[in-house]
């Protein structure tokens, strides 16, 4: 998935369908470690080792092995500490990337809002980022439409079990948390969505990983008897950037 520049390449029939494009050409390489969270060695094509940055807070389980592919974003401002930031990988023997930078979910999830490719979502004028609600907390996406508002929290999904995706991939308190807040804009009349982005091509379905957070699994099915809806989409995913494919079954 390289050329000889060790840019990271993409069948050009691809980049005309993708809502959210990355910003620059990514870079090639080969993952060495992932470690202390937020950092990873990477070995680009012409043997030169980078540290990176990982935006993503999760274990990244299932997606993470050494020798797996990675494409990178390089930002050689001043400011920066790292200059580059961990994108997409691909492990030894997976057909699809997977889109591990967690900063990307909400943008992607309100740009297929915008375009109408998220059915359920449709029918509201105007989209919110990171609107303070519940206690002390900020939801990623709210939507409007006169008296009416919808409350969403985006989720990035990376881990797989089979052709199942699954969430979360580490115990997750916080995420718990969303759920209960969402249930009490429920209680207030309001709507409340978790939509979980399948940020891989290579699943059919979604379900919640009961045997790495019981206690989610658990705060998930009370939130959905509260009248929290859940949502899943499949994203296609190339160097070229990361659009909505499809809309995916959840098994509880």
């Amino acid at each position: 998935m390289a050329n000889s520049q060790g840019r990271a390449s993409v069948p050009a029939t691809w980049i005309e369908v993708f809502l959210v494009k990355f910003e620059q050409t990514l870079v090639a390489g080969r993952l060495i470690r992932r470690y202390k969270r937020f950092l990873a060695d990477v070995e680009l094509e012409d043997g030169t080792v980078v540290t990176a940055h990982v935006a993503n807070t999760g274990s990244m389980m299932s997606t993470n092995d050494p020798a797996s592919e990675v494409a990178l974003s390089h930002h050689p401002a001043p400011h920066r500490k790292l200059k580059w930031t961990l994108e997409l990988i691909k492990p030894p023997g997976v057909s699809s990337w997977v889109g591990v930078n967690t900063a990307l979910p909400n943008r992607i999830v309100a740009e297929a809002i915008t375009a109408g490719r998220i059915r359920p979502l449709k029918g509201y004028d105007r989209i919110r980022n990171e609107v303070k609600y519940g206690d002390s907390s900020r939801i990623d996406l709210l939507l409007e439409a006169g008296d009416k508002r919808c409350y969403v929290e985006v989720k990035n999904v990376t881990y797989r079990n089979g052709r199942r995706a699954l969430f979360p991939d580490a115990v997750t308190k916080r995420g718990a948390k969303h759920l209960a807040e969402l249930s009490n804009m429920v209680a207030l009349g309001h709507r409340g969505v978790t939509v979980y982005l399948v940020n891989r091509g290579d699943c059919t379905s979604m379900g919640p990983a009961t045997s790495i957070d019981p206690a989610y699994t658990e705060a998930l099915k009370a939130a959905v008897a509260s009248g929290v809806e859940l949502l899943a989409y499949r994203a296609g995913v190339s160097p070229a950037g990361i659009a909505i494919e499809r809309k995916l079954p959840i098994i509880l």
